[in-house]
């Protein structure tokens, strides 16, 4: 067990113990950070500790946010049969014995789970204690639209089951599905006025102040048929007089063809990276991005016209999530095989255009979203604890 910063023991007395779990990825980690940042909002006594584990995003983006991080060992869940299955029970126990004794030393009154590597160990050590030791209760939130075997055993126990959406296939005992409550996103997306940081962020990513702004994203590592479908229609949207501001992952690279050039007050501007969603989001008039759960609740939150392009592997869960803003007509889905240059040319540059349609879809991609989730989520959690 190890951890980039001890909590503070001597408040032990002074407020709530929240442990929240939910590493490894982004998607996992923003919604426990969303509802820590709810937490101390409501009851600044309360003490939050995130789980997390040495392989993913934890140590980088819980420590930046000013949260406790205590390491655990993954534990993958295994998709098919094979030698991983073999190690599953060996890796839960070591899981589960090291999750304990963070519990039992930040004396935890709740646990919230987000899915992913941690979230099973959590659940484990949190309700079925060693020794007639406390139990501690449990929260699960599903973000997916179809949840994964963690939540599942989480939720057999659970005092409180939310989920995004309905019918993710996760649910409390008794109860034919769980308490819908959609995905807690940072109020600092939010409660995002994207009409008042559009200059600024225009100047920070160095695009043109005026003129459509089309935002390309694939997810934290970027996404290769995203890269080669836009970086092949950069000339098309700069004769058409529409920047395009496109994060193509930190371990790629992104090659243009030949001759490209700036042109008609348009750019195409290419980053590694994003470090500021929140100005990415403000410089931009529509997005094509991926439709993990976390990306497709923060393009909705902050009303963006999207293209989604799902994840074409596991099961299908990313065009799901996505399916309740487009029928809401906030987006539209084309999936990874049928992307390419040509469709981007014949279906977003046109949308690019047209201002009334734009306007529209991102009434509509607001509308399908739940901007107080975070909160909502925070309220339930201390609800449980203090119970």
């Amino acid at each position: 067990m190890g951890c980039t910063a001890a909590p503070d023991r001597n408040s032990a007395v002074s407020g709530l113990s929240v442990v929240v779990a939910g590493g490894g990825t982004a998607g996992h980690i923003e919604p426990a950070l969303a509802v820590a940042d709810a937490l101390r909002a409501l009851d600044p006594s309360i003490r939050v500790t995130a789980l997390g584990t040495s392989k993913g995003l934890d140590s980088t983006l819980i420590p930046a946010r000013g949260y406790p991080l205590e390491l655990i060992p993954p534990v993958p869940m295994p998709r098919k049969p094979n030698k991983d299955l073999l190690r599953l029970p060996g890796r839960v126990r070591d899981a589960y014995r090291q999750t304990r004794q963070v519990l039992e030393s930040v004396d935890a009154d709740v646990v919230i789970g987000f899915g992913g590597y941690v979230s099973l160990p959590a659940y484990l050590a949190a309700s079925w204690p060693l020794r007639k030791k406390k139990r501690i209760p449990v929260v699960v939130h599903e973000a997916n639209a179809k949840g994964g075997l963690a939540n599942k055993v989480g939720a057999r126990r659970a005092a409180r089951v939310l989920a995004a959406v309905a019918d993710s296939g996760i649910h409390a005992k008794g109860l034919k599905d769980a308490e819908i409550i959609g995905i807690p996103v940072r109020s600092s997306i939010t409660s995002l006025d994207r009409a008042a940081l559009r200059a600024e962020a225009r100047k920070h990513f160095g695009l043109p102040a005026d003129g459509p702004v089309l935002l390309v994203f694939g997810g934290s590592q970027g996404a290769r048929s995203l890269n080669n479908a836009t970086s092949g229609a950069a000339q098309a949207f700069i004769d058409a007089g529409i920047s395009v501001l496109h994060a193509h992952g930190p371990k790629n690279t992104l090659e243009l063809p030949d001759g490209v050039a700036d042109g008609k007050g348009a750019k195409y501007v290419a980053v590694p990276y994003l470090n500021r969603m929140d100005l990415a989001y403000s410089a931009a008039d529509a997005v094509v991005c991926r439709s993990g759960a976390m990306t497709v609740a923060e393009v909705s939150a902050v009303g963006l016209p999207a293209t989604y392009v799902p994840l074409p592997i596991g099961n299908g869960e990313q065009e799901l999530n996505a399916i309740p803003v487009v029928s809401a007509g906030g987006g539209a889905i084309v999936k990874d095989a049928d992307l390419s240059a040509q469709y981007l040319i014949d279906n977003v540059i046109p949308l690019m255009h047209d201002a009334g349609r734009l306007s529209g879809m991102g009434r509509a991609a607001a509308d399908a979203g739940h901007r107080d989730a975070a909160t909502s989520v925070a309220r339930i959690v201390m609800e449980v604890a203090r119970k």
